[in-house]
């Protein structure tokens, strides 16, 4: 069984196609790297598989449940795609807390533990709103990985960090692919997809094309 199995996938918005008959197969445990200029669908195909947008036509599976039919969103995710939406007066632990409890999956020291991953003080009192863009981008990867999840969807996980950001951010990466994980990453930063992915695909105007490597 793969991760993801996407089957003819069309997306069409106000008459202009944006997913054009996308055929995608992710095995587990794997990393996948997307990319391609700025509207090339990169973003959108991330949402696709996320479940928050439906296809126009095709079938989308992941762990073979058939999204929007079997399932609205995948069981076992994780996803950052744009800028994350967090509670402004909220310190970092006390936004994935309330995000945890959705779901009731792990504990305090759970949360604490991923906050410490990405290089914060699961401690630090000071409120969303007074990071850095580098925290708040941390901040994000640390909440796409609390919960172990199986599939792990990732839009330019390492903008808005330094060098050091970058370096840890890859390495949690890499720690969630050996730990079993499938995650997608969608990047600019082609040393991101060539550092962490085994397989490449390009995206242009909707159109996706498997490559030998981010090229």
């Amino acid at each position: 069984m793969n991760a993801v199995e996407i089957s003819n996938m069309s997306k069409v918005i106000k008459g202009k196609t944006i997913l054009s008959h996308i055929n995608l197969s992710l095995e587990q445990g794997e990393g996948y790297g997307l990319y391609g200029h700025n509207g090339s669908g990169k973003s959108m195909l991330l949402r696709s598989i996320a479940g928050l947008i439906h296809p126009t036509e095709g079938i989308i599976k992941v762990f073979d449940k058939e999204i929007g039919k079997e399932i609205s969103f995948p069981e076992s995710l994780g996803l950052i795609i744009e800028s994350v939406g967090f509670w402004p007066y909220y310190t970092g632990f006390e936004n994935l807390k309330t995000l945890a409890s959705i779901k009731g999956l792990i504990s305090d020291a759970e949360i604490k533990h991923s906050i410490k991953r990405v290089g914060l003080d699961p401690d630090d009192k000071r409120t969303y709103r007074k990071y850095s863009l580098g925290m708040k981008q941390r901040l994000g990867i640390a909440q796409a990985i609390m919960e172990r999840p199986d599939l792990i969807l990732l839009d330019e996980p390492t903008n808005a960090l330094d060098e050091d950001g970058v370096e840890l951010v890859r390495t949690v990466v890499r720690e969630e692919i050996d730990r079993g994980a499938t995650v997608v990453i969608a990047s600019h930063n082609k040393d991101d997809l060539s550092l962490l992915c085994s397989k490449f695909f390009k995206m242009n105007d909707g159109i996706l094309k498997e490559t030998e490597g981010a090229q």
